[in-house]
């Protein structure tokens, strides 16, 4: 009964160590510091190897007598993976105790300086004990030599590696590392001190059998209890590095969302600026027209007026001629003030955005009998100029996409001043479309028209829907934002 506990002490050893081991192996190249990343190599290869010296343990237990096993290779196995399993934990506690990258080389000292104090002791137990006691001493000289130190320095490096999750603000991870430091503290201080009785001194008294008398249980549970608990707690702190990943890809994603607020912030400035020269462009071009060509146009004509009152009746094919030009003067001049005023309605500046669309409301019933109605609702503001502008431009669009496609009789326009937003409303009596092929560029100008009212919207963190179905008509409907003043404020 005592084997068949101890095979079963051995095997969850073994498993503890080696599930540690590949969870680290796996995920160790995840660590964003490169000195934990160097320091879990090891590790992972110290879980592994030390599994299989615990399982070879077992197998030894389990086996019948006579199987025919090569005892000598059995005990060189034992050996080998005993002494490199715990080469490979020192150099993980010296990775993580000698922090520093420019000492990174000097931390490979220790495992090797250790590997010649154990060399030298087996080279020098060779000549002094006879053969069927060099088994024991060796393993005893192995544990003493290697898994000791190399048990104390993983708890040191584990330490170190608290105090790193601390100051990164992880501080349960931090814990994690410091309780896995207290297992491996108790399994090399007390797992590793007593081992088999041995002619080695302490091991003729402190060994495995005087343990069981003090404590009533094998050194072995022990061990096992200790390497539950520190693979336990190496596994539970290899999640800061998903943590981790997590944090950094949050902060990656809010220097996005902050680079994109940045962009659009600029975007809309560059637009209001945009607008701004666009419309002082306009100012200007319909200033000249109007102080240049306008008045040449108008002194032409009461030019032509002149000459023809002067002439005789009796040239008649110049009287008519006359007449021809003058008309042509009067129609070029009402073309030109059309033209200007499409530029920049003087309504919009003088007598504000009501005023302007009834304006332009009544000129387009003039010009192609279409029978617009403004209504506009709430307590009118004073506008931001690029909103005022904004908002005139868009109606202006929808209006003018009624003119040339919607063969439209009668429309309504709906303007309603609200707290923060102004709504607009165009719904027209036409034919109608399909807004999927607007989309698709297949109505030429009229979609660039429609790209350009919800451009202009977006800008201004508002938005365009347009509405339409064959046969029953179109609405197009608008958000814009904005930011008033009132005139008491201003002065």
């Amino acid at each position: 009964m005592q084997v068949n506990s101890l095979a079963v002490i051995y095997f969850l050893y073994g498993l503890a160590f080696f599930s540690m081991g590949l969870l680290v192996a796996t995920e160790g190249g995840r660590a964003a510091d490169r000195r934990l990343r160097m320091a879990l190599r090891p590790l992972s290869g110290f879980g592994i190897v030390h599994a299989l010296h615990e399982w070879i343990e077992m197998f030894e237990i389990v086996s019948l007598p006579g199987s025919g096993l090569n005892h000598n290779l059995i005990v060189f196995l034992k050996l080998t993976t005993l002494a490199f399993s715990f080469l490979s934990l020192a150099a993980f506690g010296s990775y993580l105790v000698l922090g520093a990258e420019s000492t990174w080389r000097v931390s490979l000292i220790i495992p090797l300086i250790l590997e010649a104090v154990w060399v030298f002791g087996l080279l020098d137990f060779k000549s002094r004990y006879p053969l069927h006691e060099l088994s024991a001493v060796t393993d005893v000289w192995t544990r003493y030599s290697l898994a000791i130190p190399a048990s104390l320095l993983a708890a040191a490096g584990l330490i170190v590696q608290q105090r790193t999750f601390r100051r990164a603000g992880m501080i349960r991870f931090g814990q994690d590392s410091l309780w896995a430091s207290i297992c491996f503290t108790w399994y090399g201080l007390v797992g590793q001190l007593f081992t088999r009785p041995s002619k080695l001194p302490p091991s003729t008294f402190l060994n495995d059998a005087a343990f069981q008398e003090i404590s009533g249980f094998p050194i072995q549970a022990l061990r096992a209890a200790a390497a539950i608990g520190a693979a336990i707690f190496v596994i539970r702190f290899l999640r800061a590095f998903q943590v981790e990943n997590d944090r950094k890809i949050t902060e990656l994603q809010g220097a996005r969302l902050q680079e994109a607020h940045q962009r659009e912030i600029l975007r809309s400035e560059l637009f209001r600026k945009v607008v701004a020269a666009q419309e002082a462009e306009r100012q200007r071009i319909a200033r000249d027209l109007h102080d240049e060509t306008g008045q040449s146009l108008t002194a032409i004509g009461l030019g032509l007026r002149g000459l023809s009152s002067n002439m005789t009746p009796r040239n008649k094919p110049a009287h008519e001629t006359l007449k021809h030009l003058q008309s042509m003067t009067a129609d070029s001049l009402k073309e030109l003030q059309r033209i200007i005023s499409d530029l920049r309605p003087a309504q919009l500046d003088d007598l504000g955005l009501g005023a302007a669309l009834r304006w332009y409301a009544g000129r387009l019933h003039e010009l192609t009998d279409l029978s617009v109605s403004v209504e506009v609702t709430g307590e009118e503001r004073t506008l931001d100029e690029a909103v005022r502008i904004t908002i005139f431009r868009i109606i202006q669009e929808a209006l003018n996409n009624c003119v040339k496609h919607s063969q439209a009789s009668q429309v309504q326009v709906n303007l309603t001043f609200e707290s923060s937003t102004a709504r607009i409303r165009v719904r027209d009596n036409g034919i109608g479309f399909d807004p999927n092929l607007v989309g698709f560029g297949q109505f030429g100008r009229s979609s660039l028209g429609l790209a350009g009212m919800e451009e202009r919207a977006s800008l201004l963190g508002g938005s365009v829907k347009i509405k339409s179905r064959i046969g029953y008509g179109s609405e197009v409907s608008a958000i814009i934002p904005y930011h008033f003043t009132h005139v008491e404020e201003q002065s």
